[in-house]
């Protein structure tokens, strides 16, 4: 809080003269007492408690004194308004949830790391616009373009393995996630692809889908999720599902080819550290645009409110005398 007109402090000192001299005089006439063995004369008199009371009308004027010493001052409150006008960017997560996404080379799996790291990377995207599309062996758009983060990690959160026929259609992933983006007219267009396999079903190829997203100015960031060597991967068994020490396969040689024909970075990433640090990677090539940041500041002043108490103090005080203390000298 902030005094516009400190200066009229100073004028504190009236109150204080009006107390000095309001005590002055009660003391120069206060009336002779005596002790007595009687209450007859608290019977006739004026109670002590009254003799109290009467100074309420005064000790109120006073008060109202202050507050308009304060009122004078005008007091303020000071609030910086920060407005920033930003240009977003379109980004679509294609996420693979083949049955290998299960495999527990991540923890708790791959796909459960890949869920937790990009609700993180979502949640620091204020004004982005973003959809998920899944494949695995067909393909399908889970949530469309949209700025309500609090679906966004809703659907992330939602995404399980078993949804789509099995296998891995990167080809018609990545198509799926173009289609998300039909219409966009943002400054930027990306999609982050993430799988852990090679493409082995689909209509439509990876570079003929990477083709189109460089017609289209579409960046992909592609990222291959799996440790270097063996994994334990799920294997449907008669006896129910078990984990078995199997090679990671990833096609990174198609991956690197769809990030190098749209301008975009191929990342691979073998535990939950690297996968985060490739998120923080992503997020910091592709910043969002602050087009301008307009500051202002919002005074709240206090004056009314003081001078409107000051005024219901006066008429609190004016009324006491009126009608209680009228024949108080």
């Amino acid at each position: 809080m902030t005094m516009v007109h400190p200066h009229a402090l100073w004028l504190f000192a009236v109150p204080v003269l009006l107390l000095a001299l309001y005590v002055w005089r009660e003391l120069r006439h206060r009336r002779p007492h005596m002790r007595v063995s009687m209450i007859a004369p608290w019977m006739t008199g004026r109670s002590r408690l009254y003799s109290i009371l009467r100074h309420i009308p005064f000790a109120l004027s006073i008060a109202a004194l202050c507050l308009l010493v304060v009122a004078l001052a005008r007091p303020r409150s000071e609030t910086e308004l920060v407005t920033t006008e930003a240009e977003g960017i379109d980004i679509v997560f294609a996420m693979d949830v083949s049955s290998s996404m299960l495999a527990r080379d991540f923890e708790p799996n791959r796909l459960e790391a890949a869920k937790q790291i990009a609700v993180e990377f979502i949640s620091k995207r204020t004004s982005d616009r973003m959809g998920i599309t899944l494949f695995a062996g067909e393909s399908y758009t889970l949530c469309p373009m949209t700025t309500d983060k609090t679906t966004l990690v809703d659907m992330m959160s939602s995404i399980q393995v078993g949804l789509i026929d099995d296998g891995t259609a990167i080809g018609n992933g990545l198509a799926t996630a173009i289609n998300a983006l039909q219409g966009s007219d943002a400054v930027s267009k990306v999609v982050i692809l993430l799988t852990d396999g090679v493409n082995n079903t689909g209509e439509i190829t990876p570079e003929m889908a990477a083709e189109i997203c460089g017609d289209r100015s579409i960046k992909v960031y592609t990222i291959g999720v799996g440790s270097n060597g063996m994994a334990a991967y799920p294997v449907m068994t008669p006896w129910g599902e078990e984990y078995r020490m199997m090679p990671v396969e990833i096609d990174e040689a198609v991956l690197k080819k769809i990030a190098s024909a749209t301008g975009g970075e191929y990342f691979r990433a073998t535990d939950n550290t690297k996968l985060s640090f490739i998120f923080d990677e992503i997020d910091r090539l592709e910043k969002t645009r602050v087009l301008m940041t307009d500051r202002s500041i919002h005074y709240d002043e206090m004056f009314p409110k003081l001078g409107l108490l000051a005024m219901l103090l006066l008429l609190g005080a004016c009324l006491l005398r009126m009608l209680f203390f009228k024949a108080t000298p």
